[in-house]
């Protein structure tokens, strides 16, 4: 496995050797000690798994408190998976990365705790799998809009094309929650 550089001080991408031949392929996707000497040292508590449709946006989403980071792949199909710096005093506080997740590369996306997640489903199908350092608590999830014009993603699909929840549609903006919480 090698890292990908990142633009964001914190993310970390991670690209897998794929052993293919006319039957498949194979492939490590976590290795404990070789994440470990990437600096990911947190254990991962709950694996989760999506399906979603072309146009499918989902976030930006993130815990509140301890916070939570995640391990983050396409495992199927293709998406834009975006972190939004949300550490107060970063000072790449608000900003965005995007990154080519898909079933091809099986690269992996390390969110550390601080950063919001979402992604946008380019393929007709997607599955998406993120291994979490926190159980789910709906008591400390909590979001902002994927199309908040301050923090101004862009997505690669037209916002009249876009698949949001309602919850999302209706998220507040990322100024309009950044007081409380607070991660360093």
């Amino acid at each position: 496995m090698e890292l990908i550089p990142t633009r964001l001080d914190g993310p970390l991408l991670i690209e897998p050797r794929v052993f293919g031949d006319s039957r498949g392929f194979f492939t490590e996707t976590f290795r404990s000690n070789l994440f470990s000497s990437f600096g990911i040292t947190e254990p991962m508590l709950q694996q989760n798994h999506s399906r979603s449709t072309f146009g499918v946006v989902r976030g930006m989403h993130f815990h509140t408190g301890d916070g939570v980071s995640k391990l983050i792949s396409c495992v199927r199909g293709e998406i834009l998976d975006v972190l939004v710096d949300i550490r107060r005093a970063s000072p790449t506080f608000g900003e965005w990365e995007g990154f080519a997740l898909d079933d091809r590369s099986l690269r992996t996306l390390y969110a550390p705790v601080g950063f919001a997640h979402g992604f946008c489903v380019l393929s007709e199908v997607a599955d998406v799998t993120y291994q979490q350092s926190a159980y789910y608590s709906a008591d400390v999830e909590t979001g902002f809009s994927p199309n908040d014009p301050d923090v101004a993603i862009e997505w690669p699909i037209a916002a009249d094309q876009q698949l949001i929840s309602e919850r999302d549609v209706s998220a507040p903006t990322l100024a309009a929650i950044a007081d409380s919480f607070d991660f360093a």
